[in-house]
């Protein structure tokens, strides 16, 4: 990346109060980029918005829903960024059987709202929508899935995701590639990182059970992820909006950011990892009925590579070790801005020196 190039750019990031809006915020402050916000309240209590301090990384932020096609409107009309990261989601698997409406008022019909407003918005030169690695058709192979892969999905999440795919790529043909707007997709995998304290996610139940002393109930110890700590697709994201605001036409196009495939484990092994870490972690196969979730994803990444000079930096193990490291320093009522702006910098200091070694 180049920091020179979001030094005082305007940026709007829908999503800044969740998990991975809440990390990207901080990353965009660091590199000088006048950062606007926009979502719901922090969807959980603990929630990293409110521990890191993100309200203080935003130049303005909008506490509001993104199904309301005025309010978004005003929203971008208000801010007039250069620049939109639409993070804002339902995007929890699980949730989406409960709530199905609400998963695709918010996925489908809220992309639809932002791009509709993004039109009326002269300023905006990028448009960077994060979807998943799950909006791909999943046929259960053992092959990586990649951009040109059929779209799908079996359960309303993941099926969502795919219509919001759709729906960029309709909104680029039909109105902003004769504009010269740069609109890319952007799809990852399963990210792991400090502050994630949503329910219905590995990590964040495994921690929960640590802290509270109880045994964690695993679904499918056999299903294989692929894990990336969350700065790995947020390096891809900046990258792939630095690119695309140099050449918009050779850059409107998905992209998956996902890990190396040594990085796609089952989810028993990272239980193990983790548990390793943990003394007095207990955990075992949960043998309730459930909802169909996919046993096998992998993401081909490679096109990131050649095209954009991406890549990852922290594996697996690495990942961990930082989100356990974060998990701890909340818990000994450290400064949390400080230490998510700490690994922040190390990640940057990591990736720098791996990419010179690769030069």
């Amino acid at each position: 990346m180049n920091p020179e190039f979001w030094r005082g750019r305007r940026v709007l990031v829908t999503g800044h109060t969740g998990f991975k809006g809440s990390w990207l915020c901080h990353w965009l402050d660091t590199l000088g980029a006048k950062v606007h916000g926009f979502a719901l309240d922090p969807p959980t209590e603990p929630n990293l918005y409110t521990i890191a301090r993100v309200r203080s990384t935003l130049a303005g932020e909008h506490i509001a829903d993104i199904r309301d096609p005025d309010v978004v409107a005003h929203a971008l009309a208000e801010s007039r960024p250069e620049i939109v990261l639409h993070l804002a989601a339902q995007p929890l698997v699980r949730n989406s059987y409960a709530e199905p409406v609400d998963t695709y008022g918010v996925n489908v019909l809220g992309t639809i709202h932002l791009l509709e407003a993004i039109r009326g918005v002269d300023s905006i030169r990028v448009v960077i929508n994060v979807t998943t690695d799950k909006c791909y058709a999943n046929r259960e192979w053992t092959r990586a899935y990649k951009e040109d892969d059929a779209l799908g999905g079996r359960d309303p999440y993941s099926s969502s995701k795919a219509c919001s795919e759709l729906v960029t790529a309709a909104y680029r043909d039909s109105f902003f590639a004769s504009a010269g707007v740069a609109v890319a997709t952007a799809r990852a995998g399963n990210v792991i990182g400090g502050g994630d304290f949503a329910a219905d996610r590995l990590v964040p139940d495994f921690l929960r059970a640590v802290d509270s002393g109880s045994v964690l109930r695993v679904r499918s110890p056999h299903a294989t992820r692929p894990w990336q700590h969350v700065l790995e697709p947020l390096s891809g994201y900046l990258l792939l909006a630095e690119r695309a605001h140099a050449e918009p036409a050779a850059f409107a196009a998905a992209f998956n950011f996902g890990p190396s495939d040594d990085d796609s484990r089952e989810v028993g092994w990272l239980v193990e990892r983790l548990a390793a870490e943990s003394p007095g972690a207990r955990w075992e196969i949960d043998r309730a009925p459930r909802p169909h979730e996919a046993q096998s994803l992998k993401l081909d990444s490679s096109l990131a590579r050649s095209r954009l000079g991406w890549q990852p930096c922290w594996h697996v193990d690495g990942a961990l070790e930082r989100t356990l490291a974060w998990h701890r320093a909340w818990r000994n009522h450290d400064d949390m801005h400080a230490v998510t702006r700490e690994q922040i910098s190390a990640y940057l200091h990591d990736s720098t020196k791996d990419s010179q070694h690769a030069t």
